[in-house]
């Protein structure tokens, strides 16, 4: 966020939670539930998205309607002291990746793979094997999600060609 931003108040918390339950609802929806004009809340929304509380809006896909019927996650083992950027660079090159952060414990990245079938997966997971740093992968099937309207449940790049 840049410095010297507006005071985050309890208004903009009420419309930047209307807005991630339904980036489609309208100023006017959200003036009415919060109590503002649909002119003031769209002067809040234009600041919050200038300094950077808002970053986007993006719609939430089904995962298997993209053909993402197999989801794991990936725990990764590094040789020495991979740094993060270097991690970020592979990660990137792997387009069923969906998510991936340096965390702490023994692994030194999870990373959230989406695949077609098992067979992808073990093709994806083969291609992150390789990288010289990389000493072991442990992998976690996902079998169902117990909160199905969380992030993690929805899709939010396309299908892999």
């Amino acid at each position: 966020m840049n410095s010297g931003t507006a005071p985050f108040d309890d208004l903009d918390r009420k419309i930047t939670t209307a807005l991630m339950a339904n980036a489609r609802t309208s100023f006017a929806e959200i003036g009415a539930a919060v109590g503002l004009s649909a002119t003031a809340v769209k002067r809040r929304v234009d600041r919050l998205r200038e300094t950077g509380v808002i970053t986007g809006f993006t719609a939430t896909v089904t995962p298997s309607a993209l053909g993402w019927r197999t989801e794991a996650y990936v725990e990764v083992y590094c040789e020495g002291a991979a740094p993060p950027r270097r991690l970020a660079e592979v990660v990137r090159n792997h387009p069923e990746i969906t998510a991936a952060m340096t965390v702490t414990g023994g692994a030194d990245a999870l990373l959230h793979v989406r695949a077609r079938d098992v067979d992808h997966f073990e093709e994806v997971l083969e291609r992150i094997r390789v990288e010289p740093f990389i000493r072991k992968t442990i992998s976690v099937m996902v079998l169902s999600h117990l909160l199905p309207e969380s992030p993690e449940a929805g899709a939010t790049h396309p299908v892999p060609e």
